[in-house]
């Protein structure tokens, strides 16, 4: 019952928020906060976690190739926030949007929250789903087409949204401190900040990734 009323309060809050269209950053967009961190042209703040290459720039996108590869956003940690980004795959294709993540070298990442991007992969957890949290079943979109992925974390909540259309809202149980106030590593993945970052997750998948805007929350 407290996890229900939790999340119905969230639902509430998360109402007031607007829905905004990724595309171009507009004058009106910048006047509420939000920010690009992706110029278009250079990988500028981010960086591979691997060794190898696994993502190029074409036509103003990100785009993953190869084998397994991480691209992180180094230039800041985030908290409460929003990130929106317009996203394509491959037919067949599989990738993530990771957010609180901490830098890993060199291996698929331990901490944060992956939401899946697929289509029609094998895989039958398909794009909005956190991760081994929250499972849907059918994407909101198909194989090779733009879609608008955005998401929004709240102290210990993910609301993810397709297109404009709210998915879900997740409210993860693990914010509480355990004894003499340590956290978990669990918990960790929710309070506390970290990094975003894309996933390049085989070389037959090819996701593109372009007009990713960031807005921060108060904490």
């Amino acid at each position: 019952m407290k996890r229900l009323i939790a999340m119905l309060l969230v639902c509430g809050f998360f109402s007031m928020t607007a829905f905004a269209a990724a595309g171009e950053l507009t004058e009106e967009m910048k006047k509420n906060g939000w920010v690009s961190i992706f110029d278009g042209k250079t990988l500028d703040g981010w960086k591979s976690n691997e060794k190898y290459d696994g993502f190029k720039i074409e036509d103003g996108c990100i785009v993953g190739f190869g084998n397994k590869n991480h691209l992180y956003y180094m230039n800041e940690e985030f908290k409460n926030f929003e990130v929106m980004m317009d996203v394509k795959i491959s037919e067949g294709g599989n990738s993530g949007v990771f957010v609180k993540s901490q830098w890993q070298d060199g291996s698929w990442p331990t901490s944060g929250f992956e939401v899946q991007i697929n289509a029609t992969h094998p895989d039958p957890i398909k794009t909005g789903s956190i991760w081994n949290l929250v499972n849907i079943p059918k994407a909101a979109h198909n194989d090779n087409e733009w879609f608008t992925l955005h998401i929004v974390c709240v102290k210990n909540t993910l609301r993810v949204s397709v297109n404009g259309t709210v998915l879900y809202t997740f409210v993860d149980p693990r914010e509480k401190e355990g004894p003499q106030g340590t956290i978990s590593e669990a918990t960790r993945r929710i309070s506390q900040k970290g990094y975003l970052n894309l996933q390049q997750h085989d070389p037959k998948s090819i996701p593109m990734f372009k007009n990713i805007f960031v807005k921060k929350l108060a904490d």
